[in-house]
């Protein structure tokens, strides 16, 4: 790995990556996507550990998952977060806004008014938590969140 890749990865050193996943990003900043089966011969690991570690890499937002089943494929999903954390996205508003008009939102409603998935759902929720916007309310599946 050269040390300019090194150096990029550093701004993920407060996330618990493994090797493999470090690997699988510097892939991803040179190429497009990567699918499970790139992964398992970049890492020369199974089917289950890439599955595992894509989906952890997913949830930590670092990458958006598209397609299902044996099409799905990994983007990078970054941004600059000291340019875009004071910035509120149109989908983020719309959770604000939700939350000012009925007191609260959980996953499934976010997903129903963004008309979204899971992992974008979650993803801008926990970063609306990290803004000081909302705060999070139970755990698992009774999971609400509220004005901050």
């Amino acid at each position: 790995m050269t040390t300019e890749a090194v150096s990029w990865l550093n701004q993920f050193s407060h996330l618990p990556l493994s090797d493999h996943q470090r690997l699988a990003l510097v892939y991803l900043r040179q190429h497009s996507y990567i699918d499970n089966r790139d992964y398992r011969r970049l890492n020369r690991v199974e089917v289950t550990t890439s599955g595992q570690d894509l989906r952890g890499m997913v949830q930590s937002g670092l990458v958006e998952q598209t397609g299902f089943g044996r099409w799905t494929k990994y983007n990078l999903n970054l941004y600059d977060e000291k340019a875009e954390e004071s910035k509120i996205t149109s989908n983020e508003e719309k959770i604000v806004d939700y939350v000012k008009k009925h007191g609260s939102i959980n996953n499934t409603e976010c997903r129903e008014l963004l008309e979204t998935d899971l992992q974008k759902a979650s993803y801008l929720l926990k970063k609306l938590t990290k803004k000081g916007l909302l705060k999070r309310l139970g755990e698992r599946r009774w999971t609400r969140y509220r004005l901050a």
